[in-house]
């Protein structure tokens, strides 16, 4: 993705007030969203609630070459994707998806599964624009109709239309993790259940 693409400028802009909020943030430390991502939050540093937010990029070896992320202030290597996936989810108190390949998916998919079978707890994910509801409502209609799935599966899965609603979320559940509780707040709007 690059710099001129509207995904791009919208995951740097939201990656930038997530800077100035004082919070890290972790990518797979790559160009393209994850390049916005680590830029945005490099740029929102000037304006940081608190001292220093950490970037932190989790690179991967692929079999093509993958130019690593200018502004990272922490990076941690792989080459397996399940040992950087589990370090992922180590690192996150939140996860937010935007557009993306496989290997967006598999990282959805992946903690989606860590909370379905409680391995993590309190660990919203945050789905960042309309690109979601075609695949949201293929899952409810081939695998919740059938069972494989229950509706408590959707509990910890938001929709954010844009960053202001994801910046509103992040502000919220940022809170409830401060003060050590279970997610409170009342965030039906974003739920899954209107799909």
């Amino acid at each position: 993705t690059k710099r001129n693409d509207p995904n791009y400028k919208k995951v740097h802009n939201l990656a930038k007030e997530i800077a100035e909020e004082g919070l890290d943030i972790v990518t797979g430390g790559g160009p393209g969203l994850m390049d916005a991502a680590s830029r945005g939050h490099h740029r929102g540093r000037k304006n940081s609630k608190i001292a220093d937010p950490y970037s932190i990029g989790l690179t991967i070896t692929l079999p093509h070459e993958q130019k690593d992320a200018f502004h990272l202030d922490i990076k941690k290597h792989f080459n397996r994707f399940s040992n950087r996936l589990d370090t992922f989810m180590d690192l996150s108190n939140l996860v937010i998806v935007t557009s993306g390949g496989i290997g967006t998916l598999l990282e959805l998919m992946y903690s989606w599964q860590l909370l379905q079978v409680g391995q993590v707890q309190d660990v919203p994910i945050i789905l960042l624009g309309s690109e979601w509801m075609g695949l949201l409502k293929w899952i409810k209609k081939e695998m919740l109709r059938k069972k494989f799935i229950s509706k408590k599966d959707f509990d910890f899965i938001f929709i954010a239309k844009n960053n202001k609603e994801a910046m509103k979320l992040i502000k919220e559940f940022y809170g409830d993790f401060l003060a050590k509780r279970p997610l409170t707040a009342d965030f039906n709007r974003f739920r899954l259940h209107k799909i």
